[in-house]
């Protein structure tokens, strides 16, 4: 490559970044998922439009594969493990026999409605069957919703890849070549718990890691955070396990563990999120073929209404009832069942492994997850509003980040008071923080202020406070109690943890 090859790609690739971003931007105003106008960014760019010729499946496989690492890897990150700690068993067997259910009963539906072999209708069933963790983030977390049910999706959303792709790996081999179920079970569990115990190890090598090295560098932190994400993915991938399961998990860990520059990380974590679903979404609109999505609309509409109206509502109501999960949860959670990168990503599979009809399978799946995307994304919030499950009022949890000091051996926090917290109006006498934990210095409306002790703080304020690694969880929790309950938050049974807090587990 000359450099004004270099260049040109340089300048092509900006322009489509751009592009997507403002197709964000759009998507989030009139209220749809930003993953049909990435699509929508590559398919313009295809060969049917511009002209961009691109047709490597195994390129695409590799790079998507590689794309949802990163994805997993920040919804990890930013996933509050008090959100969803008791819900890893509903979570887990929804994962597992929730995606065995959908399989079955999509695949019958396949088979009776579109006359397909059982072969390829059991391929199709898991291709269509993991929820996609980019959508459930990206929708679920700006509805003011239960945590139960948010938890309860993300958990979903970051632990059915695993199977799945391990039940499309099985079923893109040959008919009679298909092993058997114990083999598949074997298979699965061992994919599960290796992936598993290696995302956690590497998770808790991580923050030991970073607890105790100090970095020359603010931006050193986010990158080696993410970092252990990737190894992590890599890792149970060289071992023949889930890499997904031990991205998400790693994650997971690395961003529950109070480690330094948490807000920095998490910016850094969801810029690399964003990058990898532009990429990922521009690169499968580049995939399929325009001009053979018409013969595909009528299947993916009978598919996916199976898939909507009876197999997502059979697994989740199989998998949910011995937890006594009340209906308006149920069929929320059933319509919140969204697809996205994911199937398309598993449907290359098949036509790596040069299954038959699997270019039929890949444009059916395309035009099911933009058609069903589109119905579902846009109607979550009018679903939760009619199910009773939003929450208006619902209070917004302070957000505590910290940077060490280490020649002091000390921890400088910073605590954003955001409206409706019940911080607002207690004096900073009335906080009684666990000493030696003080409060510095107050930003309010732009100006400083060193605070007395009968200072009163206000919605909006941002507080700079010293403490030491001994206090600084007993101060983060005193400051959480109050932004719940208020100066009487002790008295009133709240200390600060997050599964104390109203309405986290309805």
């Amino acid at each position: 490559m000359t450099l004004q090859q270099l260049y040109l790609v340089l300048l092509i690739g900006g322009a489509v970044l751009m592009a997507s971003i403002a197709a964000a931007r759009a998507a989030h105003r009139i209220g749809l998922p930003s993953l049909l106008l990435f699509l929508t960014v590559g398919v313009i760019l295809g060969e049917d439009v511009i002209g961009l010729e691109f047709d490597d499946a195994q390129l695409a496989q590799s790079l998507g594969t590689a794309g949802l690492a990163v994805i997993l890897v920040e919804g990890g990150l930013t996933t509050q493990w008090a959100d969803v700690r008791r819900l890893l068993a509903p979570a887990g067997v929804l994962a597992t026999a929730g995606v065995a259910v959908s399989v079955a009963v999509t695949a019958a539906g396949a088979h009776l409605l579109l006359g397909m072999d059982w072969h390829l209708a059991l391929l199709l069933g898991a291709i269509v069957s993991s929820t996609d963790a980019a959508a459930v983030f990206a929708v679920l977390r700006a509805l003011p919703l239960p945590q139960k049910v948010t938890g309860l999706l993300e958990a979903e959303s970051g632990f059915n890849d695993a199977p799945t792709i391990i039940l499309v790996l099985v079923f893109s081999t040959a008919a009679a070549d298909l092993p058997s179920p114990v083999s598949i079970t074997g298979n699965v569990l061992y994919q599960l718990v290796v992936g598993g115990v290696l995302g956690l190890l590497i998770g808790r090598v991580g923050v030991a890691a970073l607890r105790h090295i100090a970095l020359p560098a603010t931006g050193l932190y986010p990158l080696a955070t993410v970092g252990f994400g990737i190894i992590a993915f890599a890792a149970a991938g060289a071992v023949n396990a889930s890499g997904i399961i031990a991205a998400y998990l790693s994650g997971l860990v690395l961003g529950n563990s109070n480690l330094p520059h948490r807000a920095a990380t998490r910016s850094f974590a969801e810029g690399t999120g964003w990058l990898a679903q532009i990429g990922l979404f521009v690169m499968l609109g580049l995939l399929v073929d325009p001009s053979e999505l018409p013969s595909a609309v009528l299947p993916a509409l009978a598919v996916g209404l199976v898939l909507l109206l009876l197999a997502r509502p059979v697994s989740v109501a199989a998998c949910l009832l011995p937890f006594r999960t009340p209906w308006r949860e149920q069929a929320f959670i059933s319509w919140a069942g969204l697809r996205g990168a994911v199937p398309i990503v598993l449907a290359t599979f098949p036509i790596v492994a040069a299954v038959d009809g699997a270019r039929h399978l890949l444009n059916i799946v395309f035009v099911l997850v933009v058609i069903f995307t589109l119905v579902q994304g846009p109607t979550l919030p009018a679903v939760a509003r009619r199910l009773g499950l939003t929450r208006p009022g619902a209070l917004r949890e302070i957000q505590v980040e910290s940077a060490p000091l280490d020649i002091l051996d000390a921890d400088l926090l910073t605590v954003a008071i955001p409206p409706g917290s019940r911080l607002h109006g207690v004096a900073v006498f009335e906080l009684r923080l666990p000493p030696p934990a003080v409060i510095t210095l107050i930003v309010r409306d732009g100006t400083t202020l060193v605070p007395r002790p009968d200072t009163v703080l206000r919605a909006g304020d941002e507080l700079l406070l010293v403490t030491t690694p001994a206090s600084r969880m007993p101060t983060e929790q005193r400051l959480r109690a109050i932004g719940r309950r208020g100066k009487l938050a002790r008295w009133l049974g709240e200390h600060g943890h997050p599964e104390t807090a109203p309405n986290s587990r309805l």
